[in-house]
């Protein structure tokens, strides 16, 4: 018989373990098996609570922005200029407990299943809102009617040095990455200013 209150408790395993997986695989080549026993359950107590692989890898992609937009928020506490909370949004999506080897590795696997399955591609397109949402309203203020173009080339870049890294053997610098698309952010800032002669 079920225990109460475990439900919370072992599907948090649940997904733990499907990242780490995935991570270990580089792949969604993994079987629930596998998934319950690094959580210490059977694969049918997996398939109670989530009903498949599928399912179980959606729920781990969502912890997953969960975790990501915990970070955004927390990043912009108390930040009020544009060029800072841009900033804010760009560090907390190469922040320490997001760009890791095994988070990045089911981003990339994200990208392609997004591809095939509906409820995937659902949560990819909220996220890429959501991240343009929040580039476009602290862009306005700086680069005005090119703010979009800014927020497209911004988050391009972040999907490319998570695809990048996933391809890399090396450790995830997660401030170094950070730095490397403010650079390209400030470039943007000062061509575009002078075109709209704010500079």
């Amino acid at each position: 018989m079920p225990k109460i209150g475990m439900e919370p408790v072992r599907r948090a395993a649940l997904v733990e373990a499907t990242i780490a997986e995935i991570g270990e695989a580089g792949s969604l080549d993994v079987t629930v098996s596998r998934i319950a026993k690094r959580a210490g359950m059977s694969s049918g107590l997996a398939h109670h609570y989530f009903g498949g692989k599928d399912q179980i890898f959606l729920a781990a992609m969502r912890h997953i922005l969960g975790v990501y937009g915990r970070a955004v928020r927390e990043e912009l506490v108390g930040v009020t200029q544009p060029r800072a909370r841009l900033e804010a949004i760009i560090r907390a999506s190469f922040e320490a407990g997001n760009f890791k080897p095994e988070v990045i590795s089911a981003w990339l696997n994200f990208y392609v299943q997004a591809q095939n399955n509906p409820e995937a591609h659902r949560l990819l397109r909220v996220y890429q809102m959501r991240l343009m949402s929040n580039l476009i309203y602290e862009l306005r203020t700086l680069v005005g009617p090119y703010a979009m173009d800014v927020a497209n080339s911004i988050a391009a870049l972040i999907d490319g040095f998570y695809i990048r890294q996933a391809l890399r053997r090396d450790v995830p610098d997660g401030v170094q990455t950070s730095q490397s698309v403010l650079r390209c952010l400030d470039m943007m800032i000062a061509e575009f200013s002078k075109e709209t002669g704010d500079e």
